[in-house]
């Protein structure tokens, strides 16, 4: 296998070979395997190392994996490399979104929606989360046992981007709800737009999608008080010159918050879910370091109190290795350049794979193992882990609503450990589906109890407060 280095250098001469592998069918290139196949860059990369050329949606395009390509890719600057998406994709952002933003006019608008994600904000968003939390605990008691969870993970995890992105109250069952899902799932396919098509259905939907959030912004507008949810934050940012975000780019960008805060974070809880309940002896250990904190004040942890759960960072680190909600990035290559010794032309497509780089064996021990003790001594923020764990991508480019998803995690695993036990059901298929998010084929079926734990049996034990035990392992 070639050994991948860290080198970037524009072309003087082409005289560097391509790297390896086929651009596959005509005009097709690799486009169905790409998006049927979830082995497919396993299977590539086994063949042709770490780097290999394929064609995808009609553009040549570079797979790249690994910590020293992350690097390359985060830290080019826009020298030759910048922001790419399917072609369904940009269709469905709108070119207004922030996704699509390049140079200035990213950072500034990046520095405008950041205002609804800094910590003052945060803040106000866990009493809400909470409760649409223990809301949905209830309902799913209530289900006699059985639970197909996925689809409820979904309307869960809208109804809190909903509540706390635009203000809007059980929105799963909305029209902005129902036209949301259909625009989804036509976000990472074959762009033809056909009345039967996934795309063709999404784009319609994409219209009266947008026709919702532009009735919810005019009505914020027409209010008395803008509110303090993102949308309320929103209408109020100014940029540095003192100017807001127009009608048209709200819309596109609070589209883009709402799949960021419901698509990923959906396929990152229901990983979550599923693979505590194959690792009994991982459950044992984030109970036993919740029952070390007896009980909550008015039942709601604070922002600090949620800082002190270790062995719960190190687990939620672990489901965002083993299965990233994001399986990769992609940027444009604006000019010929070099990287690793092979030529990168103009016009290309690359594709940096975290998915991949999370399961290289050059990047962890025994990768294909759920092991959330290897981040005991290598946590989040260490530069060993800088571009070898990147389930937020990295760079200028870094998810911007990675804390807002991160509170909700941790949020929602605490309750769901102090309050309830769910086991899987058997002969169902835990293979995950990858489109448009990962998530297990047959939708995790569970069997869904209450079983509240008993912090007084905790505190006879020893677990008092102000003597915690916190987990170690």
């Amino acid at each position: 296998m070639k050994e991948v280095r860290n080198e970037y250098k524009p072309l003087s001469k082409q005289t560097l070979p391509l790297p390896p592998g086929t651009f596959g069918l005509p005009l097709l290139g690799d486009t169905i395997g790409f998006f049927t196949d979830p082995n497919f860059g396993k299977n590539k990369h086994k063949k042709y190392g770490p780097i290999f050329k394929s064609s995808l949606l009609g553009s040549p395009t570079l797979f790249v994996k690994g910590s020293v390509a992350n690097q390359f890719v985060f830290s080019n600057k826009n020298q030759c490399l910048e922001i790419s998406w399917p072609p369904s994709t940009k269709a469905l952002l709108g070119n207004l979104s922030l996704a699509l933003q390049t140079g200035h006019e990213h950072q500034s608008r990046r520095k405008l929606l950041a205002q609804a994600f800094r910590p003052r904000a945060l803040a106000g968003y866990v009493e809400t989360m909470q409760a649409i939390t223990e809301q949905y605990g209830q309902k799913w008691v209530a289900l006699n046992n059985t639970l197909i969870w996925y689809p409820e993970l979904r309307d869960y995890t809208l109804d809190v981007a909903c509540k706390l992105l635009v203000g809007i109250d059980n929105g799963s069952q909305s029209a902005l709800g129902h036209f949301f899902e259909a625009w989804c799932a036509g976000l990472f396919t074959i762009p033809l737009n056909l009345p039967w098509t996934q795309f063709g259905k999404a784009k319609r939907s994409r219209v009266k999608l947008l026709q919702e959030v532009e009735r919810i912004i005019r009505d914020r507008q027409q209010a008395p008080d803008p509110g303090t949810d993102t949308l309320g934050l929103l209408l109020q940012a100014r940029d540095d010159d003192g100017n807001g975000l127009s009608l048209d780019e709200l819309k596109d960008q609070i589209l883009l918050l709402l799949f960021a805060g419901h698509e990923t974070l959906t396929s990152a809880i229901a990983s979550f879910c599923m693979l505590i309940a194959q690792h009994p002896e991982v459950w044992d250990k984030l109970r036993t370091e919740q029952q070390a904190f007896g009980e909550f004040a008015n039942g709601v942890p604070t922002p600090e109190e949620l800082k002190q759960m270790p062995y719960l960072d190190n687990v939620l680190q672990e489901v965002l290795r083993f299965i990233p909600p994001v399986g990769g990035g992609f940027r444009k290559v604006l000019k010929d350049c070099e990287f690793n010794g092979y030529r990168i032309p103009k016009g290309w497509t690359i594709l940096y794979q975290i998915n991949q780089t999370h399961l290289n064996q050059d990047e962890y021990d025994n990768p294909e193992a759920f092991d959330p003790d290897r981040f005991t001594t290598a946590p989040e923020d260490s530069i060993q882990n800088r571009y070898r764990w990147v389930p937020f991508g990295g760079g200028l480019r870094e998810c911007l609503g990675k804390e807002f998803a991160r509170l909700e995690m941790k949020l929602f695993a605490v309750h769901l450990l102090r309050h309830y036990t769910w086991e899987l059901l058997p002969d169902q298929d835990l293979s995950m589906a990858i489109v448009p998010t990962p998530h297990p084929r047959d939708n995790l079926q569970v069997r869904f109890q209450a079983s509240p734990m008993d912090f007084n049996a905790a505190m006879r034990d020893g677990l008092r407060e102000g003597d915690r035990t916190v987990v170690q392992s």
